[in-house]
């Protein structure tokens, strides 16, 4: 699916000083990572400090980046939870229209067991027409959909379309990619990952620092999709730094740093999160005046 190929992008939410939303930033963010090559958009996940939200500022960032996309890249949507039942009754009073298909986390805390999973994203799948890309984020949901209930799910149900695989274990990625059936994609849910993932067979990655640089990082993805692999990995050693600098204190207030730097946003977020500190804000402008 060309939808889903290449380089994914998780929006954040700009906010302003009041912690309010900053919906002229948004509009700012969204052209700055079309204009730079990005493929396609995912709305309101974890990075977009979801939890945070209430329902009718969802609503009003999703209507900000539709118009501020203006029908120019696919869409995905985020919606996910650890309570199935909850999830299952938001996918279906949601507006799907404009979604390309739903981004859906893994249960986080309860730490279901590998049925467990399976039967969560079971229900799911039968009870939506939408296509769900599965999402595995071992670090922060606290458990890890392994290989063999990825691809069984893959297998059993034909609208579970992908995963966005994040688990720091490449070698379960790779077992994904060798068995998994005709038409399902793994997407890298890693930065550093994405052009391994993609070299190895994956669809491409879902980015957090892409919106930051969105030139370098879909320049690289794509030719890692073309196989040109010294020139990717070109690119990939001379971001490396700045990929891994905006992770020091967690997400997303580094990509909110580096945004900050280039006048798109402002670095705030709400709390439990605070902004970078003043020391990694200036390793990040210091690594960003090397590429740009």
């Amino acid at each position: 699916m060309k939808e889903l190929r290449g380089t994914g992008i998780a929006l954040i939410t700009p906010f302003k000083e009041d912690r309010s939303i900053d919906f002229g930033a948004l509009e700012r963010l969204v052209n700055h990572s079309i204009e730079g090559g990005v493929d396609y958009l995912v709305c309101l996940g974890t990075t977009a400090e979801t939890p945070t939200l209430t329902n009718s500022e969802k609503s009003d960032i999703l209507q900000a980046i539709k118009s501020a996309n203006s029908g120019r890249l696919p869409m995905v949507l985020g919606i996910g939870g650890n309570n199935t039942e909850a999830v299952k009754d938001e996918f279906k009073s949601a507006n799907l229209d404009d979604y390309f298909a739903i981004l859906s986390a893994s249960p986080a805390y309860n730490r279901p067991t590998q049925e467990g999973l399976y039967q969560h994203y079971k229900t799911l799948a039968q009870n939506t027409d939408a296509n769900i890309i599965l999402y595995n984020v071992p670090s922060r949901t606290g458990s890890n959909i392994n290989a063999e209930t990825t691809l069984r799910l893959a297998r059993d149900f034909d609208n579970i379309i992908a995963i966005k695989e994040a688990s720091p274990n490449f070698l379960q990625s790779t077992e994904i990619l060798k068995d998994k059936p005709g038409g399902f994609m793994v997407i890298s849910g890693d930065d550093e990952f994405g052009l391994p993932m993609t070299l190895a067979g994956g669809s491409g990655v879902i980015s957090v620092i892409a919106q930051g640089i969105p030139e370098q990082y879909t320049q690289m993805i794509q030719l890692g999709l073309d196989r040109k692999v010294d020139e990717a990995y070109a690119i990939h050693y001379e971001i490396m730094d700045l990929t891994r600098a905006i992770y020091d204190e967690g997400n997303p207030c580094g990509i909110k740093s580096l945004l900050s730097h280039r006048n798109i946003c402002q670095p705030f977020t709400r709390l439990p999160l605070v902004p970078a500190t003043e020391n990694l804000s200036n390793k990040i402008n210091s690594l960003l005046g090397q590429l740009i």
